[in-house]
């Protein structure tokens, strides 16, 4: 089973400052690679594998990854302004320092990742499996996350406040710990959060 956020293991190849703006990387493959300082900007990826790879202050603004798998990676530094995940699959990999500004990621299977600490107050992120991520402190006043499994995830000391979580899992939440103050929930996950606040709901 893998670990939140694994730590990738020491890279058998380097690649550093290479500019890949707007470039097709669909179909790449990629195994134990250290990738440092690479521009990303406006790439198009369809189907591209990263296996234990690590990103170093790549910049992956305005990419778009459709049924990409970025496996057991750490990106340490890097920026997914306007960056779209559709169907990818990042479990098990770790996010240090990385900036989200208008990140949408719809579908796919980030289970096991490691966002602790992340501000996620602008992404938009929508039928994904969550499952026992790291969110550890994460900043999400105003995100939208909608049907996401979050079963097992980390949420302690997360803020949810103004967040759209309809659809998702929130039987691993506890309400006195999590800020939720003006997030919108359905009628199913307020009985959850009822629950897990002792109360009883009557006819």
């Amino acid at each position: 089973m893998p670990e939140r956020g694994h730590a990738a293991p020491p890279p058998e190849r380097e690649v550093r400052g290479q500019d890949w703006y707007g470039e097709d990387i669909s179909r790449q493959e990629h195994v134990r690679t250290s990738f440092s300082g690479i521009d990303l900007t406006e790439v198009t990826d369809d189907g591209a594998v990263f296996d234990e790879c690590a990103f170093v202050d790549c910049t992956f603004n305005v990419s778009r990854h459709t049924e990409a798998a970025f496996l057991n990676c750490r990106f340490t530094g890097c920026s997914f302004f306007d960056a779209t995940f559709d169907r990818c699959k990042l479990v098990g990999s770790l996010f240090d320092r990385c900036s989200f500004g208008l990140l949408t990621v719809t579908g796919g299977d980030w289970s096991f990742v490691g966002l602790p600490g992340a501000d996620l107050s602008k992404a938009r992120i929508r039928g994904v499996r969550l499952r026992e991520a790291d969110l550890t402190g994460a900043r999400c006043t105003g995100a939208v996350l909608r049907d996401v499994d979050l079963s097992g995830a980390g949420l302690h000391q997360a803020d949810l406040s103004g967040a759209d979580l309809r659809g998702s899992d929130l039987s691993t939440l506890d309400p006195l710990t999590v800020p939720l103050r003006g997030a919108t929930i359905d009628a199913a996950q307020a009985l959850v959060l009822a629950a897990a606040l002792g109360l009883q709901v009557g006819p």
